[in-house]
């Protein structure tokens, strides 16, 4: 018999549950290889891979400015990828500066909508 799907998959953490508020990914335990979103506990990949904070502000990759059509009222907005240390390059909104350029510091910060957002840093 098939195992039961009803249940929702456990969600993945994405922040540290206990000092300073840090990013997590995975690292994988043979190669090194650090991933995100971190594996999930119930992933069969997950005795492989150990938890890891994503630490430090993090450098801008690229980025596009996305403009909504005007109806939606939506101003436009930022994504991009942002390089942080370990190395892991991840993909999110990119906040407070209204037009990124590649090379720019952020960090990652929790966000109630989507998890996580990048917000600029004044060098």
């Amino acid at each position: 018999m098939p195992p039961d799907r009803t249940e929702a998959p456990e969600a993945i953490r994405l922040w540290n549950a206990d000092g300073p508020t840090t990013l997590l990914a995975s690292r994988d335990r043979d190669t090194g290889e650090w991933v995100f979103p971190p594996v999930p506990a119930h992933s069969p990949l997950s005795p492989r891979h150990a938890t890891v904070p994503v630490a430090g502000d993090g450098t801008v990759y690229s980025f596009t400015v996305i403009h909504p059509a005007p109806k939606t009222g939506q101003p436009p907005y930022a994504l991009g990828y942002v390089d942080f240390a370990g190395p892991v390059r991840i993909f999110g909104r990119l906040l407070g500066r209204e037009r990124p350029a590649i090379g720019d510091r952020y960090a990652a910060e929790p966000d109630p909508t989507y998890g996580y957002v990048f917000r600029a840093v004044d060098r």
